[in-house]
């Protein structure tokens, strides 16, 4: 089934995969995901009038906030912005303006229709980065070196070169043959030889804008060109990107770009309960509000001016996240409240949860740390009770200190498997087990400085 067409449960199946718990913000996306896909087979009259229901999720960090968003944007290769809300300022502030956010939007959905279209062009760009490679190659045999592009003939184009007599073109072609054949069987990989790349230098963009001065300029000026000394192997993939570059219609992905960005596109906006007025502060502080009120018109649905065209706003889904708990979500001014209708409630992490996080999603921290150490033939493996004791030391220290949610694993997993990650390698192949001991022993002076940091005043 096209990934578009997946019903809600089917959705939260495959956020399953990844997330452990959370069903109530699954759900939320879901719905969300799946309402996309109904509004998009209706009539245009009524399709233009149903916009997305925005979704705001609440709970502490490392709970999955991020990561739902992230895998349903992959799941149905939609372009995904994430953006701190604590990035932005108020307008006549220094900082970043709201707007940018959207156009980081269509830059990523510009990058995906690219890769999407390169693939069509992949074969026709491989055989074009061939024949570069063989100019190259012949050119080296015959003792000839690139020379620096006259300005003169960027501009107008090359000099026509006098026509080589009939023997010496026949010669020429039984080289290049005999040259293809070496590049087919591998046996040239390792060959340096000198290739003509576009200069990507990177472009100053005019202030307060997405826009460089070779956008103004268009195809005034000629691209710059430079010569790199690279392998063949290297080459092959340099002047296959190039190819491919050549080969897309860039009006045409421009504007499905657009399109995929306006129609498809979720904003990401997190930290939004730090830009919340405190109620216990007596009055909001003005410039966290003006950022709210710069973020609204976004949210409401409005054009915002891109090097690529103008981009509407009104049909994106905003997801919202923080993890209020200074501020309130009733902190929000009520205009941005309102364009949150979806409010779910993120569950912070029991022990089971943990211990789930552990071993079932398809990228576990244990399955990770697993394929690490088998590249060195070290079998790694962890009983029952390993699990346990690592789940309830994670509860433990988030219990005692800054709760951080499943990112407490991470920190865990490198402290105990350390000595495993130095050495192992050095003794040749070999079975490791890690059980509940283990897990006590190597992990019980960092619990116990959590213990001794409560008691300092």
């Amino acid at each position: 089934m096209n990934s578009n067409q997946l019903t809600p449960r089917q959705i939260v199946e495959e956020l399953d995969k990844y997330i452990i718990g959370q069903d109530e913000a699954k759900r939320a996306v879901a719905i969300a995901l799946r309402n996309r896909y109904r509004r998009s087979r209706l009539e245009p009259e009524i399709r233009e009038d149903i916009t997305p229901k925005n979704i705001l999720m609440v709970g502490p960090t490392g709970v999955g906030k991020t990561e739902i968003a992230r895998r349903l944007a992959k799941l149905v290769d939609a372009p995904l912005v994430k953006v701190e809300a604590t990035k932005f300022t108020e307008v006549g502030y220094v900082g970043r303006d709201v707007d940018s956010m959207v156009r980081d939007l269509v830059e990523t959905s510009l990058r995906l229709v690219k890769e999407r279209m390169g693939k069509d062009v992949e074969i026709v760009a491989e055989q074009n980065a061939q024949e570069r490679i063989l100019d190259a190659l012949v050119d080296k045999e015959k003792g000839e070196k690139k020379a620096d592009v006259n300005p003169i003939e960027a501009l107008l184009g090359p000099v026509r070169k006098p026509d080589e007599p009939p023997e010496v073109r026949e010669n020429r072609k039984k080289q290049r043959e005999r040259l293809r054949m070496e590049l087919m069987c591998g046996s040239l990989e390792g060959e340096i030889i000198e290739i003509e790349v576009e200069d990507t230098a990177t472009t100053d963009t005019l202030p307060g804008t997405d826009v460089s001065l070779g956008d103004v300029f268009g195809g005034l000026m000629p691209k710059k060109k430079k010569i790199r000394k690279v392998s063949v192997i290297e080459a092959r993939k340099i002047l296959k990107q190039e190819e491919i570059s050549k080969l897309i219609d860039m009006d045409k992905a421009t504007s499905e770009a657009v399109y995929k960005a306006e129609e498809d596109g979720i904003l990401f906006i997190d930290e939004i309960d730090k830009v919340a007025g405190r109620s216990q502060s007596g009055s909001p502080d003005v410039s966290r509000e003006g950022v709210q009120r710069d973020i609204l018109p976004i949210v409401e649905g409005c054009t915002v001016n891109t090097k690529y065209g103008p981009v509407k706003t009104d049909h994106m889904l905003f997801i919202a996240a923080g993890a209020f708990h200074v501020a309130k979500v009733t902190d929000l001014i009520p205009e941005l409240q309102g364009r949150f209708p979806v409010q779910v409630n993120l569950k912070p992490l029991t022990e089971e949860d943990f211990r789930r996080i552990l071993t079932q999603p398809e990228n576990a921290l244990i399955k990770q740390y697993q394929a690490l150490m088998a590249v060195d033939d070290v079998e790694l493996s962890f009983t029952p009770d390993a699990l346990d004791e690592m789940a309830h030391i994670a509860v433990e220290m988030n219990d005692s200190r800054e709760n951080i949610g499943a990112r407490r694993l991470h920190t865990l997993i490198e402290e105990l498997l350390d000595e495993v990650a130095f050495s192992g390698g050095e003794n040749g192949p070999e079975k490791i087990e890690i059980d509940g001991k283990y897990v006590r022993e190597h992990l019980s002076h960092t619990v116990q400085q959590f213990d001794v940091s409560k008691q300092i005043i």
